[in-house]
């Protein structure tokens, strides 16, 4: 094996095990902050950020080191990248939220916190690939391919590492085995450089016996250019990046496993594009034009592709299945429905591949492009290579708080898109000003501001999203993410609201959602304060507000667009309950995430009911451990009642290992946890059921479905350790977990 082959294949390793730790830490970090887009956008923020400021700091260093001792500074690099991985959930999880939680209540010290607490290991993680050039690179004439070769095959390891993550990582281990596992793999990277020195040592005097290459005419353009226009692409990318995962969120209705994969394929089209522009970068006689035209493209053919979902009739060929499946409540349950291949290939290879694919081949394309065209002598290498990773990691920082915080919020994906399509117009006038050939630019350009004059409205785009056009149906975006009321397909007199997609509830309230959130307030002898996790359309909210009793009644609603969709609902269609609990002056709703808010506040409840979630839907674990029920536990009022749905034996057990005692229904529809023994008392329950306020409250047939709830209470429990309860670094459920 020569020294190429074994740098590429150690940084393959390196690539895997940076995923693995992006989606743990995004995973362990999201519980001090929340699952919200805000959240998880400055915890990106924070990671890319790290990796940027180690990529200029490696880059530095470079510059003071042989080619030797780059290899050796790689090596102790990734050994230690992952010892701190392996440790991280013991500082992230046991320490930093565990103990330091309320450190956390300000969102923006929780960035400022994500920042420093990520700093260290991503600014190792961003030195490596600079000291790795360094030690690798000789032959400048050659930079550009052996450059986009290492990052190609980096790429193609996170790839992979996106992939395995949910798939077998979180799945099999856990939070703590996935990263344990990464610490491996970089640990064994370092130690196979370190073991291989002889190997790499005869690879450089080989190469310094030759003749120092003079550098190409082409790479004199002014680095600082070359800087400026990587930041750039890295701000359009990012910006496009979340605009492309929103859009597929709605699309595939998501499920746990939805982000690895279409991740997974994002990150195989840069790879490929990479691997291929290293092949092709010695044939590039002008790399600026080709640069300029790529970053045009890559615009132009998204918002085409985007604009085309609209566009398109819905009985056109091949587009036909696509938009009756948005038209559904529900959707392909990734990970459990195998059984269909159709709606597998359909949704999680075609529609990315033909969303995404040729632009991230060509993000993938310009980096061997850029490369050949920057280096001019092997010792600055290093460092070129660590300034130009740097300035692209700052645009990526910027693109992605500026779309995820700022422009989603105020703009909506179809404006934020035009302004990206915008920055492709300065492409196109650079590519016109420098290109002997421009007649691609001037094109592109065409396509560019016909986009910018005819993209669909927000409205349009989102409700044929879900299958809706022209019709009475109403949309709604903000950061949290997308919302939509439409009439149900099979009852044209109900309507469904969606969030990202998915079915959330109906109007008029599905009786379910009126069971679970009566039986707590029924069985509580005086349900004073009251709190929710999770709005819906309503149904629980309201049906928990029957007691006159209740003197507040707090909401907490991770979705923004769900109250003002409900708000706007007053006015389409005569829905008495939901006007009803809207202009209950008890009811104080919040856009927060429910875990985080409830163990954020010092507020005591004397019921906490959460609205039913799917426990395969993404994040759902979060809501379904030992750890949340516990600290649930901790906000009831003495003689408190928690109530949740338990559809599963783990939620079920999670459940009895936080609550000492359990009422519940056989089938676990409605199951009430409390801290102290609560007796069956059905006569007085009942009492409470025909009393004058809830009878006017709650119509006979809702009072006759809780009547037979009620009588099918009893204490219920689970024989210890015969099912592994879900917890937070291991959310058995979420992830299919096969069972013991």
């Amino acid at each position: 094996m020569n020294a190429r082959a074994l740098a590429s294949g150690v940084f393959f390793l390196s690539g895997v095990s940076a995923l693995v730790y992006q989606v743990a830490w995004q995973r362990i970090l999201a519980l001090t902050s929340g699952v919200s887009m805000f959240s998880i956008t400055l915890i990106v923020g924070a990671f890319m950020a790290g990796l940027g400021a180690g990529s200029h700091l490696g880059g530095v260093l470079s510059c003071r080191l042989s080619a030797r001792r780059a290899l050796v500074g790689f090596a102790l690099l990734e050994i230690a990248i992952g010892v701190l991985g392996a440790l991280s959930p013991l500082v992230y999880y046991d320490l930093l939220y565990v103990r330091a939680a309320p450190l956390y209540r300000s969102p923006w010290s929780a960035g400022v916190l994500h920042f420093l607490s990520l700093l260290l290991p991503t600014a190792l993680m961003g030195m490596s690939l600079p000291l790795l050039v360094r030690g690798v690179v000789r032959d400048v004439s050659r930079a550009g391919r052996t450059i986009g070769l290492l990052y190609g095959i980096n790429v193609l390891g996170a790839a992979c590492g996106a992939l395995v993550t949910p798939w077998l990582l979180l799945r099999f281990f856990g939070v703590r085995g996935a990263v344990a596992c990464a610490g491996a793999l970089n640990v064994a990277a370092g130690a196979v450089v370190l073991l291989a020195q002889r190997l790499f040592e005869a690879r450089t005097l080989a190469d310094a016996a030759k003749p120092e290459p003079v550098a190409h005419e082409r790479t004199r353009r002014p680095l600082l250019l070359w800087l400026l226009l990587y930041a750039l692409s890295g701000f359009c990318a990012l910006g496009l990046e979340i605009l492309w995962f929103r859009v597929m969120d709605v699309a595939v209705k998501s499920m746990a496993f939805t982000f690895g994969t279409v991740l997974f394929v994002y990150l195989l089209g840069s790879a490929a594009g990479s691997l291929f522009g290293a092949r092709l970068v010695e044939r590039v006689h002008e790399p600026l034009p080709l640069f300029l035209l790529a970053q045009a493209a890559i615009l132009a053919y998204s918002g085409l592709m985007l604009a085309l979902l609209v566009w398109l009739p819905s009985d056109t060929p091949g587009f036909a299945w696509f938009f009756e499946y948005w038209g559904r409540y529900d959707g392909f349950r990734l990970g459990q429905d195998w059984g269909e291949l159709r709606p597998l290939l359909l949704l999680y290879a075609l529609l990315p591949v033909l969303l995404y694919g040729p632009p991230t081949f060509l993000m993938g394309l310009s980096f061997p492009i850029l490369q050949s065209a920057v280096h001019d002598d092997p010792r600055t290498t290093g460092r070129t290579v660590g300034l130009l990773q740097a300035a692209n990691i700052a645009g990526c920082v910027l693109g992605s708080l500026l779309v995820g915080l700022l422009a989603l919020e105020k703009l909506g994906t179809t404006a934020t898109l035009r302004g990206l399509l915008s920055v492709g117009l300065v492409f196109c006038a650079l590519g016109l000003a420098t290109a002997r050939r421009r007649a691609p630019f001037a094109a592109l350009g065409v396509v560019l501001l016909a986009l910018l004059a005819w993209f669909p409205s927000q409205e349009a785009f989102w409700l044929r999203l879900h299958g809706r056009a022209h019709d009475d149906s109403l949309a709604d975006e903000d950061t949290t993410g997308v919302g939509v009321i439409a009439r149900m397909p099979w009852n044209r007199e109900a309507w469904n609201l969606s969030f990202n997609g998915k079915g959330q509830g109906s109007l008029p309230f599905f009786e379910g959602h009126v069971v679970m959130g009566a039986v707590p307030a029924l069985v509580h002898p005086a349900p004073t304060d009251v709190a929710i996790v999770g709005l819906g359309t309503g149904g629980t909210a309201w049906a928990a507000a029957c007691r006159k009793e209740t003197r507040s009644l707090t909401v907490f609603e991770l979705s923004g667009s769900q109250p003002r969709l409900l708000a706007r609902m007053e006015e389409r269609a005569a829905l008495p309950d939901l006007l009803q609990l809207r202009r209950d002056p008890r009811l104080r709703l919040r856009v927060a995430d429910g875990r985080n808010a409830l163990e954020q506040d010092d507020a005591l409840y004397d019921v906490i009911e959460q609205d039913p979630i799917f426990p395969d839907r993404a994040f759902s674990g979060n809501l379904y451990s030992v750890e949340y029920f516990q600290r649930v536990a901790r906000r009831l009022k003495p003689g408190g009642i928690f109530c949740s749905w338990a559809p599963t034996p783990r939620i079920f057990a999670a459940m009895a290992e936080a609550f000492p005692h359990l009422l519940g229904t056989p089938d676990h529809l409605v199951v009430l946890g409390t801290n102290a023994p609560l007796a069956v008392d059905l006569p007085a329950w009942l009492a409470r059921l025909d009393s004058q306020p809830v009878a006017a409250y709650l119509s006979e047939h809702e009072r006759a479905r809780l009547r037979s709830r009620l009588g099918r209470l009893q204490s219920v429990w689970i024989e210890e350790g015969s099912t592994k309860p879900n917890r937070d670094l291991f959310p058995r459920d979420e992830f299919r977990t096969p069972q013991d």
